[in-house]
């Protein structure tokens, strides 16, 4: 907030800022300095109802969701069959704040612990896959496995990682959804069922056990973008 006006003229001139708080890449996006990631990585970031929206007006194959104020929570029965899912719309990554709902006395402690209900359709899947873009190209695509007996294949909960067999139809779609939402760095969850791919979520703060595996060092792959000129602002 109180840069020296030599600071400010630094910041204002750069080729690129890299990594700015969400509060000044707004600032910075307004006043058309470059920055990575993408503000909208910035703005989409932990936010359920947004993506959904997001999603659905771009034409993304998502999972069916709806959304309920405290007012509106005796519908979620006319509209949802047991199980579905429900989720909290913030603070659910690592699969926190994820249930399936099987009946009306989970449902009612789901809805005990949230006001705003986000409800989405129960897709059957004992994987789902994670794709890694930075600036819209994939630099990491795994398996993520469902623990035996259960739905969330988040490591944090006792998923496992499997690497291969990655199907180029995936990755080719990761890179378009990425780019029509412009999330130039990102990690995509997607589900394949009955023929169809689904886009999960967007996360933006991606775990990085799969880099790690894999011997992949994050900080040394923007470096080397950086340095090739290979990042872009959108």
């Amino acid at each position: 907030m109180d840069y020296a006006s030599y600071e400010r003229e630094l910041i204002l001139g750069a080729r690129l800022i890299l990594y700015p708080t969400l509060n000044y890449a707004q600032f910075l996006e307004t006043m058309g300095t470059r920055i990575f990631p993408s503000l909208e990585t910035y703005l989409y970031a932990d936010e359920k109802i947004k993506q959904t929206t997001l999603f659905n007006m771009s034409g993304i194959v998502h999972p069916r969701t709806k959304v309920y104020y405290p007012l509106h929570h005796g519908d979620i029965l006319k509209d949802f069959e047991f199980p579905f899912i429900a989720k909290l719309p913030r603070a659910s990554s690592r699969g926190r704040g994820v249930f399936k709902i099987h009946n009306e006395q989970e449902m009612g402690v789901y809805l005990r612990g949230t006001k705003v209900a986000y409800i989405q359709e129960y897709l059957q899947h004992r994987r789902d896959l994670r794709v890694i873009l930075i600036n819209y190209q994939p630099i990491l695509a795994y398996w993520r496995e469902c623990p035996p007996g259960g739905f969330r294949s988040n490591v944090f909960q006792g998923g496992t990682i499997h690497f291969q067999e990655i199907p180029e139809q995936a990755l080719e779609l990761a890179v378009e959804c990425a780019r029509k939402c412009r999330f130039n760095d990102v990690g995509l969850d997607f589900i394949y069922t009955a023929g169809k791919w689904y886009l999960i979520e967007a996360n933006m703060q991606y775990g990085r056990k799969g880099l790690t595996m894999k011997g992949m060092d994050l900080k040394k792959i923007l470096r080397d973008k950086l340095i090739s000129g290979e990042l872009t602002c959108r």
